[in-house]
């Protein structure tokens, strides 16, 4: 059984169609991209599985248990948490307190200081800052704080919504990292970018446009694509 099937999946905001008939499905342990321009569709996919927006038709199966109707706090006690574009963090609150207040202690398997541990152990970053106000960090280590308030409760699936924009290389090198990290401790990945480079932490994938699925495969099959080189690697 897949870990995530989406199956004739459409999202539609009033009368415009921002997701047409997609289909996807990935097992435990992957890192899955949606990988298209900007406006492909690919924020609605993970709005819809988060119970953000209703699914105009089609089937958001989480180890074979139908999500469509599921409010947001009931998909992350499902194990899915949801890292959305441009952080969102409680910038107010401290990097202890932004971290603590996404705890759910009747989601999690772990105690409120694991999650923390495990967090500052992949971000010493964040450690070093702990007592600082989210809205005093850096766009990197904003990002960062994102991640590790969605790793809290120890999710099965590790959704990230661009994770990478908005930062330099350097950072963005440093984030996918890090995603390697998280993957390598058992917690399964769906990444959307517009980035190609995020192939190389892929291991399969979809590329969308306008809504659709223009192709699907493999990271390899993908990556020596031509539809992939023309349009995202410039060869």
């Amino acid at each position: 059984m897949s870990l995530l099937e989406i199956n004739g999946l459409s999202v539609a905001y009033g009368d415009l169609f921002a997701v047409r008939d997609v289909s996807f499905e990935f097992d435990e342990g992957a890192v899955f991209v949606l990988l298209g321009a900007n406006g492909a569709g690919k924020t609605s996919i993970l709005r819809a599985i988060s119970g953000l927006v209703a699914a105009r038709s089609g089937k958001i199966l989480a180890d074979g248990r139908d999500l469509r109707g599921f409010a947001p706090n009931q998909v992350a006690r499902a194990g899915i948490a949801h890292v959305p574009e441009g952080r969102r963090i409680f910038p107010n609150l401290s990097v202890d307190e932004n971290l603590s207040v996404s705890y759910l202690k009747e989601r999690s398997t772990e105690s409120l200081t694991a999650g923390l541990d495990t967090v500052y152990e992949l971000f010493p970053r964040l450690a070093e800052r702990r007592k600082q106000l989210g809205g005093t960090l850096s766009g990197g280590e904003q990002q960062m704080l994102a991640i590790g308030r969605a790793l809290m409760n120890f999710p099965k699936l590790l959704m990230l919504d661009e994770p990478s924009l908005g930062l330099s290389p350097v950072l963005a090198e440093l984030v996918f990292e890090r995603l390697a990290k998280i993957r390598s401790l058992g917690t399964t990945l769906l990444l959307v970018e517009q980035n190609a480079t995020c192939l190389d932490l892929a291991t399969g994938g979809i590329i969308l446009a306008n809504g659709r699925v223009a192709l699907a495969g493999t990271r390899d099959s993908l990556a020596d694509s031509e539809f992939v080189r023309r349009a995202y690697l410039g060869i």
